[in-house]
């Protein structure tokens, strides 16, 4: 089983700020963990509204590195348009990049961790 960080958990790790996330993290095999395109792009955007980017960025760069990084790709796109189209008849919407993630955490039957509820 694989477990798909959302940005959201891969920040707090960052910072320090979940505990339990960084034991549970450190228990796992770097194989087991995956991040995708679509989290590094909203990683790399918040390094560059930093004060230092050059530093944050190096810092994500250091922490994504022995992850494998899936890509949104034709099964992906396919699972966000059923389920955008289930969610806005429900009512519920959520962001284009949850959408993105969550689907490719379905496409490559990963276990998506996030802090969103």
């Amino acid at each position: 089983m694989s477990y798909l960080l959302d940005t959201n958990v891969c920040i707090r790790y960052m910072n320090g700020r979940a505990p339990g996330v960084l034991r549970r993290l450190q228990a796992l095999q770097p194989t087991e963990v995956v991040v995708c395109a679509v989290v590094k792009s909203e990683l790399f955007y918040g390094a560059q509204r930093t004060q230092n980017p050059e530093r944050s960025l190096a810092a994500q760069r250091q922490f994504l590195q022995p992850y494998l990084s899936l890509p949104f790709d034709d099964a992906a796109a396919e699972i966000v348009g059923r389920v955008r189209a289930q969610l806005a008849a429900s009512g519920t919407p959520i962001g284009p990049y949850d959408l993105q993630i969550a689907a490719i955490a379905l496409a490559n039957a990963c276990t998506l961790v996030t802090h969103n509820v």
